[in-house]
């Protein structure tokens, strides 16, 4: 049963419904309408101590009514879908965003046809909860075993299942049914008075073979320990300007990060960003282009419509280092005269929709990696990062590398830790001069913050060499 059929059946929503609902938030003389129904069921194990502390398991429902008019947005929401509590956030959002009134009518003149791209059979969240706690114990058991200095171990499980209803004043309709999943293990190390931690996980939006047969709890535990382990042995970080090459995969969080939110559209709208008004402009090297896609099977950050019921695409956000384009959401396509890429995201029902990223990446190259590391006499690869900070306005960013080696003569050597890259987004992608052919997008675990919200993303990159980035150390 998919999203409408659902809303249809268990809350008697029709198609009527929308249409009655959409004209009331537009009795005040908006200028566009949308209905944002929401069913989420949510699970969750935690683990510590060798110990299942929590197990939990939820339900949430309810309805955002947004109205536009111009440049303002008027926002309402409810838990309770009787006809009376949605008509009134209807008039709600009507009156913050408009103050004319007149007669509204609209039609619902057909479905928004989307993707399918994550067919799963058996939604996690319908499995019992013995299964997931099989999960957790195993991934700590993997993890202790590796190595007997591994000494505290914790294991976090996490799905949910979201059922989405969304019709506009334009006369669309469009539901998804939406699973998501991941698994995620943390491991502290001690020896001698030193402690090292690692952290590893993934999923996506997948069924529960996923973990039991692609990708078990033993594999993300013994990553999570081995990252633990190296770090024991690190050296002090040297400081200074140097070569700088990232891994594939995660380090695509610095990307992310420093390149893709100074690329939303609303920043740009704003001119708050460092890549306002530069369109057709060169922005980075020639060897790199940059891309958002929405439309990878499977993956933590693919929709088959976005919140706002728009098909996801991929947008070439940058192309052989010109800029080609921003990642849309209806408010600021429609207000800088540009189509929605599909990028209108909201955490839940009680957010409005906002550009956000989906899966963002580098697209690969010509190089080896190999090739790469060979032609560093002396720099630094970085292949984990923890945190970090980042100014849009400016694309200055700070980013700790929570695993990282120097690279000695073309040769990968000592781990080193108090490893941070620091410098400007646009500026490092002018100094990108090799992108290696092994593109690599992260395991599933991203979560993107943006104006309070949360949302699901994914992280790519291929090797990459930077020819100069300030790195800060702890080397004395």
């Amino acid at each position: 049963m998919d999203a409408k059929q659902f809303f249809n059946t268990q809350f008697g929503i029709t198609e009527q419904d929308l249409a009655h609902f959409l004209g009331v938030a537009l009795a005040r003389g908006g200028d566009y309408a949308d209905l944002y129904f929401e069913y989420r069921t949510t699970s969750s194990v935690h683990l510590e101590e060798s110990i299942v502390k929590t197990a939990t398991r939820g339900i949430s429902v309810g309805v955002g009514v947004r109205v536009v008019s111009g440049e303002k947005t008027g926002y309402a929401y409810s838990d309770d879908l009787s006809r009376s509590k949605i008509e009134k956030a209807a008039h709600s959002a009507a009156y913050i965003a408009t103050q004319a009134g007149k007669n509204a009518s609209v039609g619902i003149s057909g479905s928004v046809a989307g993707h399918n791209l994550y067919p799963v059979v058996h939604p996690t969240v319908e499995v019992d909860i013995d299964r997931k706690i099989a999960l957790v114990r195993e991934a700590d058991h993997s993890a202790r075993a590796w190595d007997s200095r591994i000494q505290h171990v914790v294991v976090a499980y996490a799905d949910e299942q979201k059922l989405v209803l969304i019709a506009n004043s334009r006369g669309h309709v469009a539901s998804d049914d939406q699973p998501l999943s991941r698994l995620t293990v943390f491991c502290i190390a001690q020896e001698n008075g030193r402690r090292a931690d690692g952290i590893y996980g993934g999923g996506g939006r997948v069924g529960m073979e996923f973990f039991e047969q692609v990708h078990p709890p033993s594999y993300f535990a013994r990553e999570a320990a081995r990252q633990a382990i190296v770090q024991l042995g690190a050296i002090d970080c040297p400081a200074g300007t140097m070569e700088v090459v990232l891994a594939p995969g995660w380090p695509g969080i610095l990307l992310h990060e420093a390149i893709g939110h100074g690329l939303e559209a609303d920043f740009n709208r704003k001119k708050i960003s460092a890549f306002s008004g530069r369109l057709g402009q060169r922005v980075a090297s020639d060897i790199c282009t940059v891309v958002d896609d929405g439309t990878i099977p499977s993956r933590r950050g693919s929709l088959n419509v976005d919140d706002e019921g728009t098909p996801t695409q991929q947008t070439i956000l940058i192309e052989n280092g010109i800029l080609r384009g921003y990642m849309q959401d209806r408010l600021s396509a429609d207000l800088m005269k540009m189509e929605p890429t599909g990028n209108g995201r909201r955490e839940d029902y009680t957010h409005l929709p906002i550009p956000r990223m989906t899966n963002t990446f580098m697209m690969p190259g010509a190089s080896s990696p190999d090739e790469i590391i060979r032609s560093v006499k002396h720099g630094l690869y970085a292949v984990q990062f923890g945190g970090g900070q980042v100014d849009i306005t400016n694309g200055k960013f700070v980013f700790s590398a929570s695993e990282a080696y120097l690279i000695e003569n073309g040769k990968i050597t000592a781990p080193v830790r108090g490893a941070s890259l620091i410098g400007n987004g646009p500026d490092v992608l002018t100094k990108v001069v090799a992108v290696g052919n092994d593109l690599k997008l992260d395991e599933g675990i991203g979560i993107c913050g943006k104006d309070g919200q949360s949302v699901p993303v994914g992280v790519g990159l291929p090797t990459i060499k930077v020819s100069e980035i300030t790195v800060g150390g702890t080397q004395g």
